[in-house]
């Protein structure tokens, strides 16, 4: 049954970095590269709480230009290439009430995060994908780069919606020169984070976590599969993507969502 699961190690000797690859969808992402015969890299500005020996860390905010740089350094001196770049990382912690409560720093600090850190990295690492003519690239952007929740995470949807045009423009450059690049959006994922919040929502609305999650599926404009995805799956369509058989693959965003978007 593992030798099934492992797609017979189709990315053996595959150098590959999760950004934000420990915990959630990241970690998902990760471990199902891993299996499948990956050399993993994974990078987050704190340890994970459960290392997994065979994922080798960075510690690095790449919210920062420095942090970018540090990994980018840190991955080229000890591999001497990159083959698989998983531009995963991302958050949204502005407060909710709208575009008038929103200041310069939440906006300027979510898209260094969503944003800016992906360019960062693709501009240190494709260099060497290009001279190689080999390399794919993944951002991970969200749904709501065109189902924005206007009242919690506005410039999160800019980002990510900024993020998926970038994704588009750069295949355009580098696909003719040997490098696929893919957008994956998800919708709601049940890691979790997510649960917590679910819980929290429970206690202060003193409901069930059944119906907590009801409730967002419902702000979401409701999911017709009938539940949030999970990381794992999130993970597949991922291994798929950077995998020998998706090789035809270049410049589409693929979603993943439950049904989630309501228009075509």
């Amino acid at each position: 049954m593992e030798a099934e699961f492992n797609f017979n190690n189709e990315l053996s000797g595959k150098i590959v970095l999760v950004t934000g690859g420990t915990k959630g969808t990241g970690k998902a992402i990760a471990e199902r590269l891993l299996n499948a015969g990956a050399t993993v890299i994974i990078t987050a500005r704190n340890t994970p709480e459960t290392p997994n020996e065979k994922l080798h860390f960075i510690s690095a905010d790449l919210s920062k230009s420095e942090g970018t740089q540090k990994v980018v350094e840190e991955v080229l001196a000890k591999y001497n290439r990159l083959d698989v770049l998983i531009n995963n990382l991302g958050s949204s912690e502005t407060q909710g009430g709208g575009f008038a409560v929103l200041t310069d720093e939440d906006w300027e600090e979510t898209i260094q995060t969503n944003l800016l850190a992906p360019v960062r990295l693709d501009r240190g690492f494709l260099p060497q994908m290009i001279e190689r003519k080999s390399g794919v690239i993944i951002h991970i952007a969200s749904i709501q780069g065109k189902l924005p929740l206007y009242d919690s995470t506005l410039p999160y949807a800019a980002a990510k919606a900024g993020l998926i045009n970038y994704s588009k423009s750069l295949s355009n450059e580098v696909s003719p020169k040997g490098v696929r690049v893919l957008t994956v959006s998800p919708g709601w994922i049940k890691t979790t984070s997510a649960i917590r919040m679910m819980e929290r929502i429970s206690e202060r609305s003193n409901i069930t976590i059944e119906q907590a999650t009801q409730g967002v599926m419902n702000a979401l404009g409701g999911i017709p599969y009938g539940r949030p995805a999970q990381p794992e799956e999130v993970a597949e369509l991922v291994g798929f993507l950077v995998s020998p058989r998706a090789n035809y693959l270049t410049g589409t965003e693929f979603v993943i969502d439950g049904g989630t978007i309501p228009t075509v």
